[in-house]
């Protein structure tokens, strides 16, 4: 049985918690950031935890994470 590729792409955008959880970064920080409130802006900074539904497609793309 031959190893299993990881998906460079989702190993970037992913980290795995101490739990097993996948922490993930909030989109929208990249651009066109004069039109959103400083609060919204603030709130982006943080990351934040995978949805469950997801998480099992991505942990199916990082084998060895």
């Amino acid at each position: 049985m031959p190893k299993i590729k990881t998906h460079r792409g989702a190993a970037k955008r992913f980290k795995k918690t101490g739990t097993g959880k996948l922490k993930r970064y909030k989109a929208g920080r990249r651009h066109i950031l004069t039109k959103k409130s400083p609060k919204r802006k603030r709130n982006l900074r943080q990351s934040t935890i995978t949805v469950k539904a997801n998480a099992v497609q991505i942990k199916r793309l990082l084998p060895y994470k």
